[in-house]
């Protein structure tokens, strides 16, 4: 999902960094009413770049990476991963890829909209009853909704970018992401059932206070 450097110009640029602002001023006053977020967002943001160094290949005019993003959501909430996802994306930056920082804020906004497409969506509804379980086939779904606003977030930069992109190549691209709507639905299933409520995590304060464990009782039941 990242876009290459060079690609979009610099006035552009400017225009996803005021974009990216104005989502992050939106949600960072929240740390301050509750301090438990500031810890779940700095953990979304140190598993979100594990993911990413752990798989990452080119795919067409982007890359391909295990991101996660709706583990981390079910296990941290909203708002730690949506804020975890940028931090991510910076820490990244800094540590292995310092050459993607100048895309810093179109690579955020490429994940921060869709995980916020899901949320205030699908995710309300298929999530809204707490007397239903959580199982695959409503993982799958949360999945499709953020991995498709992912491409079309890409297929929306590339349309800006200095250079023409083939549609052909945006495709690939596209269709390289259609394993992790199996892969990543099972991992997530495996890591809420880990933190299920059932299990002596839940019993340490601690463990309260990294995780979200709202919707691990509905997994252990699917």
């Amino acid at each position: 999902m990242h876009i290459e450097p060079g690609l979009i110009a610099p006035a552009k640029l400017l225009f996803a960094a005021a974009a990216a602002t104005a989502v992050l001023a939106c949600y960072v006053p929240r740390l301050l009413k509750q301090p438990a977020l500031a810890l779940r967002t700095l953990l979304a943001a140190l598993f979100f770049s594990v993911f990413m160094q752990i798989f990452h290949m080119k795919a067409g005019p982007s890359e391909l990476h295990f991101l996660g993003a709706i583990p981390l959501y079910l296990s941290f909430g909203f708002v730690p991963t949506l804020l975890g996802l940028a931090l991510g994306l910076l820490l990244q930056g800094l540590v292995f890829e310092p050459q993607d920082l100048v895309h810093l804020a179109v690579n955020s906004l490429s994940l921060m909209l869709p995980l916020m497409l899901m949320h205030y969506g699908p995710a309300r509804r298929l999530l809204g009853d707490k007397d239903k379980p959580v199982g695959v086939a409503t993982l799958v779904k949360l999945d499709t909704v953020f991995y498709s606003g992912v491409v079309a977030m890409v297929g929306f930069w590339l349309a800006l970018g200095q250079t023409q992109t083939a549609l052909a190549d945006w495709a690939s691209f596209a269709a390289a992401y259609l394993p992790w709507l199996i892969v990543e639905p099972l991992f997530t299933l495996a890591i809420l059932w880990l933190l299920r409520p059932a299990g002596a995590l839940r019993r340490y304060a601690l463990a309260r206070l990294c995780f979200d464990f709202s919707l691990t009782s509905r997994a252990a039941q699917a």
